[in-house]
């Protein structure tokens, strides 16, 4: 499976803060918020990824993420060179995609929980259709919202409804098998001129291949797209780690613990970093594992 993180838009709703810089590099407390969904593709084990992101901004990515060595993956870069909806990203990387089933996240979102590690590994198996998720809100009214049956089969997803059918919406994480590259191919523009998710979804609710994987009291997820959002995820990183003295999405810990990178390898990262905290976290996994 590969991966695929959207890092573009103009992030209007971060102004002024993103008049100058991607809302994907603005730091979530300690570290840049596309660690979070990068951390989330590499607990899924998925070790190619295509970052999509603006013309002005590409080079920055790569500064700060490299061609992925350091981390033992892939990385690579794609221009998206206007927002043209989020199911474009499988237009821009169909050539990445090839012949492989697809997991897209979007670059402002974070996820958090226990159980995050096995509900990746065991969606990143998927051959055959699509997985979305559901995560109950009380506003679901801003949301894509998703409506099920008592088996989990997705009856309908609206984006953004006047009279919600449920109070699940749809955060950005979507498991795809390869078809969804013609499906995006093939879609109209919405009355917004963009590309939606949403009519993806329902062209897989339409022949019968979309299934909802609930999350629930145990998986926190924030929407990091306005200043509210980006305060309240930085405090919960914040008290994540100081309570518990783990780090949430060190990419450096992520893929030495999957297997990508050695001691030796995850100690010079940790290094490279020596007069932070972060730093210092790693290479206290390093020293612990050298015993």
């Amino acid at each position: 499976m590969k991966g695929i993180i959207l890092a573009g838009g103009s992030g209007t709703r971060l102004y002024p803060m993103t008049k100058v810089v991607s809302k994907q590099l603005i730091p979530i407390y300690d570290k840049p918020m596309i660690y979070y969904p990068l951390s989330m593709l590499l607990l899924a084990g998925i070790k190619d990824i295509l970052i999509i992101t603006t013309p002005s901004d590409k080079d920055l990515f790569e500064t700060l993420l490299g061609d992925g060595s350091d981390l033992g993956v892939s990385f690579t870069y794609k221009i998206q060179d206007k927002p043209r909806g989020l199911a474009d990203a499988f237009i821009i990387g169909a050539d990445f995609i090839g012949s492989d089933s697809v997991c897209l996240i979007l670059g402002d979102n974070i996820f958090y929980g226990q159980s995050m590690t096995n509900i990746l590994y065991q969606a990143s198996q998927l051959e055959n259709g699509a997985l979305v998720f559901g995560y109950p809100v009380k506003n679901p009214k801003d949301f894509g919202v998703v409506e099920f049956d008592k088996d989990k089969n997705v009856i309908s997803i609206e984006e953004k409804p006047k009279q919600p059918k449920s109070k699940y919406a749809v955060p950005g994480l979507y498991f795809y098998d390869n078809k969804v590259v013609d499906i995006a191919k093939n879609i109209k523009p919405s009355k917004r001129g963009e590309i939606e998710i949403t009519a993806i979804n329902n062209e897989y609710l339409r022949r019968g291949e979309l299934k909802v994987n609930l999350l629930g009291r145990g998986v926190a997820w924030f929407d990091t797209g306005t200043p509210v959002g980006l305060l309240n995820a930085a405090q919960y990183v914040e008290t994540v780690q100081t309570r518990q003295g783990l780090y949430m999405s060190c990419i450096e810990e992520i893929a030495w613990r999957k297997g990508f990178i050695d001691t030796k390898k995850l100690m010079e990262l940790g290094k490279s970093m020596k007069k932070t905290d972060y730093g210092k976290y790693i290479i206290e996994i390093a020293k612990e594992a050298c015993g």
